[in-house]
């Protein structure tokens, strides 16, 4: 789950070019302006309710994201790693995961996701990427499937759709759960279905720079299963079904009622600001022509894989150089991430090294470029020119 996506900005050069000329890697004040006043008024009717949590506005958006999504069920929560997190343990109170079961992960996601896994008491094992998609290669998945493996978190990364129908049907015939990490891709299709309708159960991420951004923490869970979510629903309310009875050891983990208007008033305009997102990655694709930097994979021509480009992602093997290049002439951009999960400290400590050289280069080389809906045509361009003089 990929609660934090801004992992590492370029402040320390910032003074390198005037403030009011600089183009950040992602302009929340900008992005957010675009929905005023109705945001600001909504905001202020909720304050003045008296209603923070539990209220008509989480209801409403839970109905409204699920009809969005397409699913049955939408339970929203405090933030998406606790969506993750309640799922794997709604999948155990239902005697399908238990201790020490594997989950397999990409092995390239943001560590949020791993540290969903072994919060539970589950295995993570690492899936490598391709370096053209940054999607786990089809081919590494029979391989690292075990009697022990009984689930596999689907991380949309970046927001590109990682479903295939192949893969599906593998975890299928081995009875093997599948969960949408959707934190990155809300709103991608793969044919005529959503990202978060594709497997058993999905989590969702509403970190403030996602597409679909709160002011706050906020997230939520989406699928069909009637049990799962009653459970789930449980589980996020301290395992409690009925007040004061607790049928489950739950976590404390609510969507409050501002980030839920904020939300409501945010998503009809969810799909045109993908589309603005679509359309910048096409100019980045089209235009972009530099020896040193290898681009991404378009989506696929036959658009069944469709990308909500969160992130437009390069990579090359002169970053440092690039990044003091591209802040000297006043564009900022990001890393996503700096270290790889298996190569992380805490995971050290409990699990084997491991060697993953495709996800170490991924880590060492990856950089994000400026994309956000509220991006001018002229800084693009401007970003687009820089990069080819480089």
């Amino acid at each position: 789950m990929q609660d934090a996506c801004l992992i590492y900005g370029l402040n320390a050069y910032n003074h390198l070019m005037p403030a009011k000329n600089y183009i950040h890697f992602l302009d929340l004040k900008a992005i957010n302006r675009r929905f005023e006043p109705l945001l600001s008024q909504t905001i202020q009717e909720v304050v003045q309710s008296g209603r923070y949590l539990n209220g008509e506005q989480t209801d409403g958006f839970e109905k409204e994201f699920a009809a969005y999504i397409g699913t049955k069920y939408c339970i929203g929560l405090g933030n998406g790693t606790n969506a993750l997190e309640v799922i794997l343990q709604g999948y155990i109170e239902m005697g399908l995961l238990k201790n020490g079961d594997e989950v397999l992960v990409p092995a390239n996601t943001f560590f949020a996701t791993f540290l969903a896994v072994i919060n539970r008491g589950l295995v993570p094992v690492p899936l490598e990427p391709c370096l053209s998609t940054f999607l786990p290669k089809t081919r590494t998945l029979a391989p690292a499937i075990s009697p022990k493996t009984k689930a596999m978190i689907m991380v949309h990364l970046y927001g590109r759709n990682a479903y295939q129908e192949q893969i599906h049907n593998l975890l299928k015939a081995n009875d093997i759960l599948l969960i949408e990490d959707n934190a990155q891709a809300v709103g991608s299709r793969y044919l005529e279905k959503r990202s978060g309708s594709l497997g058993d159960a999905a989590a969702h991420s509403f970190y403030p720079s996602k597409n679909l951004g709160a002011m706050g923490g906020a997230g939520a869970i989406t699928t069909d299963n009637e049990e799962l979510a009653s459970i789930c629903r449980s589980l996020a309310n301290y395992g409690s079904p009925t007040r004061y009875w607790y049928h489950h050891i739950g976590t404390n983990s609510k969507m409050d009622e501002i980030q839920a208007a904020v939300l409501r008033v945010k998503l009809p305009f969810l799909d045109e600001d993908n589309a603005k997102r679509n359309d910048m990655a096409m100019r980045y694709l089209s235009e972009i022509r530099h020896p040193e930097i290898r681009m991404p994979m378009p989506p696929e021509a036959s658009q069944a894989f469709h990308h909500t480009w969160h992130l437009f992602t390069i990579l090359s093997s002169k970053r440092q150089a690039l990044i003091q290049y591209l802040d000297k002439f006043g564009i900022e951009a990001a890393i996503h991430y700096p270290v790889p999960p298996h190569q992380q400290p805490v995971y050290q400590k409990s699990f084997p090294k491991k060697s993953l050289p495709l996800s170490e280069r991924i880590h060492h080389e990856t950089l994000s470029l400026p994309l956000h809906p509220a991006l001018k045509e002229e800084e693009l361009s401007y970003i687009i020119e820089q990069l080819n003089r480089w």
